[in-house]
């Protein structure tokens, strides 16, 4: 079943500009971030509440850690995909295959949520994201010192 829009994801040339927008100016907290396999920096995940969030990206440090190329990013162009939170991502891929829409294979993201996705008829990249118990989305914050 679908449950909801998961997230929204945006990648940047200018990452702390995007966090001082998105923290400091809008007030989102931030929920966690996300590291390369080098342990490099990469990515926000900012807390809109009832596990929505804002995902914010490094373009370098993503195209790095999963692939792709590096675009030369233009006002307005920053947008990647979208996700919406679903239960039971195995009947939910077997659903949507009946009824023709491709999709990839499930795998366990490095937030420890399971995703696959899909593409609308324009192309649009659309993320599937089951929570698991290991979620960095549903940890608690820490609490402050």
């Amino acid at each position: 079943m679908i449950r909801q829009l998961a997230h929204v994801c945006f990648f940047t040339d200018q990452l702390d500009a995007m966090v001082a927008f998105y923290r400091g100016g809008l007030g989102f907290p931030v929920k966690f971030t996300l590291d390369t396999d080098d342990g490099e920096l990469m990515g926000y995940y900012f807390d809109c509440g009832n596990t929505t969030f804002i995902e914010v990206f490094d373009q370098r440090l993503a195209v790095k850690q999963w692939g792709g190329q590096v675009q030369e990013l233009v006002q307005g162009s920053q947008y990647k995909h979208f996700c919406l939170e679903v239960t039971g991502m195995a009947e939910v891929k077997a659903m949507l295959e009946s009824r023709g829409i491709e999709v990839t294979n499930m795998k366990t993201g490095i937030d420890h949520s399971i995703q696959a996705w899909i593409k609308d008829p324009d192309g649009n990249a659309i993320e599937l994201m089951e929570y698991t118990h290991a979620s960095l989305q549903l940890r608690r914050p820490a609490p402050a010192a």
